[in-house]
């Protein structure tokens, strides 16, 4: 069993920590809220720290999971950030989805401390996480990959190595875009279904079994016709996500139309009040027929 410090003790990174903890694991965790540390110590055991630096210290492994760019540079290369005390080839893994860039940033530094990373973001949502189904997408080194993949296992359900350092990041904006553009056709299929009168049960039986089903039918369909959206994924971080697959497209030359107009129509979501609804609330911008 490893001793790692888990930082980020959140909607994901809580349960992840406590799978990690389930499995026999000792855990340090460190979350900008303590209140939320001292509630998932009081749950599963373990130890706070008061900052990442202390966290990691003396750990093999380290595991974030927090916001964004600016939130992973603090935890990991600020003043008090675990890089600052983590020892030679200790274990770094990142679920945090953040740009590549920063991906590419880390791994720099963390290659001149002769620490292995993992850029490790996942897709699964709470319910993944809680239920240890995720599935992540990494990139770097082969050594470290398999490494982490033997911690990783106690909250997956798939784990993918998709290359050097940053492809994991990259295939999260992939797996993004590609939810974005399912949602719109999925909200526009219901909405039409709806306007002219159909039994959307029906409807659903009938399309689910062909060319048309996908997750997000199976799971939102339903729900969607009811007007609930809250499970968990928030529009706020799809338009975060959308954003980085926006600004990585600028760079790599890739043409993201539909990523694009969809971030704009969940811009329209978040203007309405919607932003801590979940991504299936997409329906919510198209005028239903009375």
């Amino acid at each position: 069993m490893a001793k790692i410090a888990f930082i980020g003790i959140g909607v994901m990174g809580g349960p992840m920590a406590g799978h990690l903890a389930a499995a026999g694991h000792e855990l340090t965790v460190y979350n900008r809220t303590r209140a939320k540390a001292e509630a998932w110590v009081a749950q599963h055991g373990g130890a706070i720290a008061d900052s990442p630096a202390e966290a990691a210290r003396d750990k093999q492994i380290v595991i974030t999971c927090v916001g964004n760019d600016d939130d992973l540079a603090s935890v990991t290369m600020g003043r008090d950030g675990a890089f600052s005390t983590m020892a030679a080839a200790a274990l770094f893994i990142d679920h945090t989805t953040v740009s590549a860039r920063i991906a590419r940033q880390l791994s720099v530094e963390a290659e001149g401390r002769g620490i292995h990373v993992v850029d490790a973001p996942v897709s699964g949502g709470q319910a993944g996480a809680e239920n240890g189904t995720l599935s992540i997408m990494c990139g770097g080194s082969e050594e470290a990959f398999a490494a982490a993949e033997l911690i990783m296992a106690a909250y997956a359900g798939r784990i993918v190595h998709v290359g050097r350092t940053g492809a994991g990041q990259t295939t999260k904006m992939c797996n993004q875009i590609a939810i974005a553009g399912v949602l719109e056709g999925l909200s526009e299929a219901l909405r039409f279904a709806q306007a002219s009168r159909l039994d959307l049960d029906k409807v659903y039986e009938a399309i689910s079994g062909g060319a048309a089903q996908s997750w997000q039918m199976d799971n939102r369909w339903a729900t969607m016709a009811e007007d609930k959206f809250d499970f968990g994924f928030a529009v706020d971080w799809m338009r975060k996500d959308l954003g980085l697959a926006i600004e990585e497209a600028r760079t790599n030359g890739a043409t993201i139309p539909v990523a694009a107009l969809v971030d704009q129509f969940y811009a329209e979501v978040q203007a309405a009040g919607g932003g801590r609804n979940d991504t299936s609330s997409l329906v919510s911008r198209l005028p239903k027929r009375k």
